[in-house]
């Protein structure tokens, strides 16, 4: 809970009548308790008013907001990447765009989201080179095949360990250092 608010609820007082005996807008006392952080005169006069240091209504104005994680939807959102496995760029924006709709933006899913844009790009340059590496090394014509084959189950075993880790321990098992969104 904001600071301010807890200070005007203490002294029974409504958004207007502190603006009122602060000397400042209504929307001025929305704002800072919204979390807008009062400066100059406003802080001034409203720690005046409500009989507190400029210190005590300044520090922690806006307590830091805990993240809400639904692990459910989280879990949802990694598993709808197993549709890339048909078409390689829906393992990226169906997820992407699953977490932006139901604004379930958060470390863990721009980290699943950043682990299928890191596959994607791994697993297209395999395959693209792959016609060059059977030509050096005189492998099989089907190296391809088995290298797409390969990147599917690389790709399936990422999604499900991870699925599985959210599970047990609300976090991902498998992630990068840096994150690409």
């Amino acid at each position: 809970m904001n600071k301010l608010l807890k200070y005007r609820e203490k002294l029974n007082l409504t958004q207007e009548e502190l603006a009122e005996k602060a000397g400042v807008s209504t929307r001025t006392i929305q704002r800072i308790e919204k979390g807008t952080e009062p400066k100059g005169h406003t802080l001034k006069v409203l720690a005046k008013t409500l009989g507190v240091t400029e210190d005590e209504l300044k520090e922690n104005i806006a307590e830091p907001k805990t993240e809400t994680i639904n692990y459910q939807l989280t879990k949802q959102i990694n598993l709808s990447s197993i549709l890339g496995i048909i078409l390689p760029p829906i393992n990226i924006l169906l997820p992407w765009f699953i977490m932006k709709r139901k604004n379930q933006v958060n470390e863990i899913t721009k980290q699943i989201i950043s682990v299928q844009i890191f596959y994607t790009i791994i697993a297209l340059v395999c395959i693209l080179l792959s016609p060059f590496i059977s030509k050096w090394f005189g492998l099989t014509k089907q190296i391809t095949l088995i290298l797409l084959i390969v990147s599917v189950i690389i790709n399936l075993y990422v999604i499900i360990r991870n699925t599985i880790e959210l599970d047990k321990n609300q976090k991902l098992y498998i992630r990068l250092n840096f994150s690409f969104l």
